[in-house]
């Protein structure tokens, strides 16, 4: 007999959470991991670091903006199936 899984499979984090979005750094406002599109690493934005009223965890300050690539809604994607969402997307990777 066969038992329904509660892991999820590739094309679940595929189809999650806008993925593939390319959005400014500064407009993260959702927990999830990000692919930085001047870098190529690995933003990894849990629940907390997102949450009403708190100060950011972390600003980059520059002159042009900074974009990321929405890869899942799951901050802590394992980094293989992280590389794997990010080739998908034609996006190059630094970690």
């Amino acid at each position: 007999m066969m038992t329904p899984q509660t892991t999820k499979t590739m094309q679940d984090t595929v189809t999650d959470c806008n993925v593939g979005a390319c959005i400014p750094f500064e407009s993260i406002n959702m927990p999830g991991a990000y692919v930085c599109n001047w870098s190529g690493h690995l933003l990894r934005v849990p629940e907390d670091g997102v949450k009403t009223g708190r100060s950011p965890l972390l600003n980059i300050v520059g002159n042009e903006p900074l974009f990321v690539t929405t890869i899942s809604s799951d901050p802590y994607i394992s980094i293989t199936k992280a590389k794997i969402v990010a080739a998908n997307l034609d996006v190059s990777v630094n970690f």
